[in-house]
């Protein structure tokens, strides 16, 4: 059997799709130079122990000294209304429910505003705190004990107005599925700590899956095994990796054993980096079985430090993922995401009002969030673990009233939002940008999507510009083709 018959018989759905855009011969030439050792998956992003190697999560070193070796993102998926946590607009409070002025309608685009809305100032009170005198709502009150740990970024900016581009964008890099996950980079860049862990671990609240989906854990083009692992805090931790009935560990092993050899002859004779992922993610699951268990209990922390967090065992809340992120970490897992879903503040009714639901969600992971911090200081590990909260992009100053709704609400605005950032070599008890007098857009030291992604690559000890990864001929990047992402060195330390 030739070259070309073998390279056939060995090309999977996934590898045939992939590669197949240019014509069937551009896919059989591929396939012979690759064996040649002429062509084949860009190794230049990652340094040692890239895709094609036998251990594609051994650790890896950053290209200069990281400040963080780990990345917790407590993403609110929807969207929270940041005029009514942290950015305080008395003249939007003295003009509420005054006409919107047609300077910030002309050649603007709504999501859901219609003709001329009435502007919305916080129905909330808001007070400075800490040595930094930063504004925060009284419905964050936990986290108004902290701000002189955080840097608040007041003037983050998007150009994606609906949930899913957004938060792909915020992600992947890209507005559109099938690019690769900013955990998927780190873990590719830096590979993992922990050999008996996912280098990448994500968790769900608020009931479903952020409005992204699943791609927002991609690992896109990348390898497979970069892609982030989905764990449960009710039931299985993660599903299927239990053996099923009748099937003892034993029998597992061998079972492996005889796969791997298998498998090893493959990779062996065509190259194929899937198949060493292969290889690399049914050891892991094996591993797996007794390491996630472990970690995921959090009915063996001691009372008071669930108590601190609001975190009750088995139950599927923000404030378990919290404590569960701050166990991740300490185990060696590189990147563990938080989605928190139900912050799509509109005002369609009680279920996503500003009066009703905005408290409550607040509620549900004010504390949680501050407690998470204050842990990891109290252990030592802010300064090496980088926490990153916010969504995907900003409110509207002006309420939505869809349908003439009298509930109180905010459409989606991409040109200003806040998040913030704690721990891993950023400055703490910083507030950084302003926006104008109503909220409506940045005035000052604007920060963008691409900004906030090249900034969490660099305090890792990635060089954004650097890690890349050949597809479709192109070095793919998170931070996009372009020079435009700037490092904000002003937050760091």
């Amino acid at each position: 059997m030739d070259l070309r018959h073998l390279a056939a018989r060995a090309q999977t759905r996934r590898t045939f799709l992939k590669n197949s855009g240019l014509s069937l011969g551009a896919l059989a030439l591929g396939s012979l130079l690759e064996r040649e050792g002429w062509a084949g998956p860009s190794k230049a992003g990652a340094g040692p122990g890239s895709p094609g190697s036998e251990r594609p999560m051994a650790p890896r070193k950053p290209h200069f000294a990281p400040r963080a070796k780990s990345v917790i993102y407590l993403h609110m998926s929807g969207a929270p209304p940041t005029l009514d946590l942290f950015d305080y607009k008395p003249k939007l409070v003295e003009l509420n429910m005054q006409p919107c002025p047609d300077s910030l309608l002309k050649g603007q685009r709504f999501a859901f505003i219609k003709g001329v809305p009435k502007m919305l100032g916080t129905p909330y009170k808001f007070a400075q705190h800490g040595k930094s005198g930063a504004w925060v709502s009284e419905t964050l009150p936990h986290m108004a004990g902290i701000v002189d740990d955080l840097c608040i970024i007041r003037s983050m900016n998007t150009d994606q107005f609906n949930h899913a581009p957004a938060e792909l964008f915020l992600y992947t890099g890209s507005s559109r599925a099938g690019n690769a996950s900013m955990g998927s980079w780190l873990t590719y860049g830096l590979g993992s700590e922990n050999q008996d862990l996912p280098g990448f671990v994500v968790l769900i609240s608020g009931g479903t899956d952020p409005t992204g989906g699943k791609g927002l854990w991609s690992s896109g083009f990348l390898p497979s095994v970069y892609q982030g692992v989905q764990c449960r805090t009710a039931g299985e931790p993660i599903l299927y990796l239990n053996n099923p009935a009748g099937m003892s560990r034993e029998s597992r092993r061998s079972s492996l054993d005889a796969l791997q050899k298998l498998n090893g002859l493959e990779a062996r004779d065509l190259g194929d980096p899937e198949t060493v992922t292969r290889i690399q993610q049914y050891e892991l699951a094996y591993r797996m079985q007794i390491a996630v268990p472990e970690v995921m209990d959090i009915a063996k922390e001691p009372e008071h430090i669930r108590q601190a967090y609001g975190a009750q065992p088995g139950q599927a809340t923000f404030a378990n993922n919290c404590l569960l992120a701050r166990r991740l970490v300490e185990q060696g897992v590189r990147y563990v995401q938080l989605y928190d879903w139900g912050w799509d503040i509109h005002g369609t009714g009680p279920g996503d009002d500003l009066m009703t639901a905005f408290p409550r969600k607040c509620k549900e992971v004010d504390q949680a969030a501050a407690a998470l911090v204050k842990d990891l200081k109290q252990r030592g590990l802010l300064d090496e673990t980088l926490v990153v909260w916010g969504g995907e992009f900003g409110r509207t100053p002006m309420n939505e009233a869809r349908g003439g709704s009298t509930f109180l609400g905010r459409d989606h605005h991409p040109h200003n939002f806040c998040l913030w950032m704690a721990g891993g070599g950023v400055k703490p008890g910083l507030v950084w940008g302003e926006t104008d007098e109503l909220g409506y857009g940045v005035v000052k030291d604007k920060v963008s999507i691409r900004d906030l992604q090249a900034t969490i690559l660099h305090q890792m000890g990635m060089d954004p510009y650097r890690l890349s990864y050949r597809y479709q001929g192109l070095g793919q990047r998170l931070i996009g083709p372009s020079e435009e992402a700037v490092v904000q060195k002003s937050l760091l330390l």
